[in-house]
């Protein structure tokens, strides 16, 4: 029997919020469909509004080269405009509320 893999789960941190992210949604797409407001504004990996913070977990990104250095990506910085979970997932974005 083949084994069933779980949709991670994102908590947004101070929020305490919390959404499943499917492997076909980015993070900001999936945070807005369950109604939590990510900071955004380009959605294709440059402007850096959507930049925080990974306080925990894996993800990968849509595109091969986001607009973030290696010290920033090193340092758990990511883009969530650009970027699957592939773990469950804590998130520092102080500037996230709900919808």
């Amino acid at each position: 029997m083949p084994a069933v893999s779980a949709i991670p789960v994102v908590r947004v941190e101070p929020l305490g919020a919390s959404f499943e992210a499917p492997p076909e949604l980015t993070l900001l797409e999936a945070a807005s469909f369950a109604g939590v407001r990510l900071p955004r504004l380009c959605r294709n990996g440059t402007c850096r509004t959507c930049l925080c913070r990974i306080v925990s977990g894996e993800i990968r990104y849509t595109i091969e080269w986001p607009g973030l250095s290696r010290e920033e990506k090193a340092q758990g910085d990511v883009l969530t405009c650009v970027a699957v979970a592939l773990t469950d997932l804590v998130l520092n974005v102080p500037d996230a509320e709900m919808a």
